[in-house]
């Protein structure tokens, strides 16, 4: 499949083949997870993170239906246009998606699955799906806790997003093998919030810890990924009580439109941006900021 369908820049390419750090980024948070033309902007404001931090940033899309590593500014412009009108790709989209040659957003899940082909380890995202509120009845459970279970790629994240029901999703990991790594921290950040909850599986201080932890997962033939959960700066977090209650309302207006499945978390999102007047959203830029740093540092060290 890979040499059928995967489309690798030259940048990417060059980097990979001469032992250069690559860091993976999805393409979901262009298209489905901020509004233009702030969606750009950021993107390749957090690729220069990642080549100040001494990686090289592989943003990753279908296009055409070609699975794309390392997606130029022009094409990252061109996600960031269409928005919504590009297909949010998850794993079951992308027989159809590649086949008819139409473009696509990569969530966590799909982004996993082709940096893992194109050989890519370190992955940075804002936050990852998981299990959402009222699942023991609807049953929905993102796609991404699958991929880690799965697919041998570390993702730095500022833990899973807060519209989620958090303990369950920890649950779920444990289930699945998958470990969960807090850098820094004891508790599962929250997105939004430095603090939830419910606890990490284990505390690592220092990215050199974190990396050497995914080497010997690596070398024992381990075949689950690793969730590395980066608390957003403190300076950014936001209070508590105040995004709880924009992802209440969210809720509410999401059950009483009946929205569900692939368009809930892009309609939450954009709900709690208008709720808090803006305020998540310049949260969750810095947080994704912050993640890709880490996840530059982290690849140097592999």
């Amino acid at each position: 499949m890979s040499n059928n369908y995967l489309c690798i820049s030259d940048e990417v390419s060059c980097a990979l083949r001469t032992g250069r750090p690559v860091v993976a980024l999805e393409s979901t948070i262009i298209s489905h997870g901020m509004p233009y033309p702030q969606n750009v902007s950021t993107a390749l404001e957090v690729e220069q993170v990642v080549r100040d931090g001494g990686a090289v940033p592989a943003t990753i899309a279908i296009l055409g239906g070609r699975l794309t590593v390392g997606c130029s500014s022009e094409q990252i412009d061109y996600l960031g246009r269409q928005g919504q009108r590009v297909v949010k790709c998850s794993r079951r989209d992308l027989p159809v998606v590649v086949s008819q040659g139409m473009d696509g957003a990569t969530t966590v899940a799909t982004t996993m699955m082709i940096a893992s082909m194109a050989g890519i380890s370190v992955f940075a995202t804002g936050g990852i799906g998981g299990v959402h509120r009222g699942a023991e009845t609807t049953m929905d459970i993102s796609a991404d806790l699958e991929e880690l279970s799965q697919t041998p790629v570390m993702v730095v994240c500022a833990g899973p997003k807060a519209i989620l029901d958090l303990p369950l999703t920890m649950e779920y990991l444990e289930t699945k093998g998958v470990p969960v790594i807090g850098y820094q921290t004891d508790v599962l950040p929250a997105f939004y919030t430095r603090r939830s909850s419910c606890r990490v599986d284990y505390r690592l201080d220092s990215a050199q810890d974190i990396a050497s932890a995914f080497v010997c997962q690596r070398r024992m033939g381990l075949s689950t990924g690793m969730l590395v959960t980066n608390p957003v700066p403190e300076e950014y977090a936001m209070d508590d009580a105040v995004i709880n209650g924009a992802i209440e309302k969210a809720l509410c207006e999401a059950e009483e439109h009946g929205i569900h499945g692939k368009q809930i978390t892009p309609f939450l999102l954009a709900k709690i941006t208008e709720l808090t007047s803006g305020q998540s959203l310049a949260t969750n830029i810095r947080l994704v900021k912050n993640n890709a740093l880490l996840a530059a540092h982290i690849a140097c060290l592999l």
